[in-house]
């Protein structure tokens, strides 16, 4: 069982899948001393790292917890879209997330992006894209995504499990249409430079500031560009609270819900 001393009520029940002992070669403690987080729970296979992490938080797992597995049969995407998750060919992580307000969590999808962007930069042949809400993207083909999922408990959400798929090896991201990293290039050396920024990330509170706005404006696949959802319109940005600014025949609108359709259909 890959738990770096997670607590026996926080271990998973006999009908959930069984975690393994490594992931790629280190064993938990060692991956969470690696990554500075408190426990690692890793799967040869699961269903979903996203459904692993929430039994977890149920069962009192803290703050930091993550989940990685080396395939998900069941991986999933914004609309339970399915995620292409084959063995060996990405990382497929969640991280559990606690005692987030309502502010954060709107913009948590877009910092998070953002935070994997430039450590990403150092395993692609150009730098990455980004696109509202939760997209990374290669050179036109999508290499990340970012899911995030929250329970709440009044203002405040009990938890967030916070999904990231990322294609590493291209026959994996060929299939599904999308982009990889250099190729040769080792999961363990993207997971050491992605979840400490991912940690990182998640540590920060309130909107969206001027900075991370102008560094998102600096990879934004849409900007200046026509779209048909989430509304009809040319995009122009972001909005500090992570809504997407849209230029349409009646003014600017600023879309909190949907997904981005350019009209080139990217």
């Amino acid at each position: 069982m890959v738990v770096a001393d997670l607590p026996s009520p926080l271990t998973m029940s006999g009908d959930n899948p069984a975690p393994t002992g490594q992931y790629d070669g280190l064993d938990a403690h060692s991956l969470a001393a690696r990554w500075g987080v408190p426990f690692v729970v890793a799967y040869d296979t699961t269903v979903s790292t996203l459904d692993d992490a929430h039994r977890l938080a149920r069962n009192g797992a803290p703050h930091g917890t993550l989940v990685v597995a080396d395939q998900q049969t069941g991986g999933r995407g914004r609309h339970g879209k399915q995620w292409h998750s084959a063995r060996g060919q990405g990382i497929w992580l969640t991280l559990l997330a606690r005692d987030l307000d309502a502010a954060t969590v709107g913009v948590l999808a877009i910092r998070l992006g953002l935070a994997v962007a430039g450590p990403l930069d150092r395993f692609a042949p150009r730098p990455v894209q980004l696109k509202w809400p939760n997209d990374v993207y290669l050179a036109g083909g999508k290499l990340a995504g970012i899911l995030v999922e929250t329970r709440w408990q009044g203002a405040l959400a009990s938890w967030a499990a916070i999904g990231v798929g990322i294609n590493v090896g291209s026959a994996g991201a060929r299939s599904a249409g999308g982009a990889a990293l250099r190729g040769g290039t080792e999961r363990l050396d993207v997971l050491d430079a992605v979840v400490p920024a991912i940690v990182g990330a998640v540590s920060e509170r309130g909107s969206l500031s001027e900075a991370e706005l102008s560094a998102f404006a600096s990879r934004d696949l849409a900007a200046g560009l026509a779209c048909t959802s989430p509304c009809a319109g040319r995009v122009l940005g972001l909005a500090a609270d992570g809504g997407l600014r849209v230029e349409t025949v009646r003014g600017v609108r600023t879309m909190h819900a949907g997904s981005l359709v350019l009209t080139n259909n990217a």
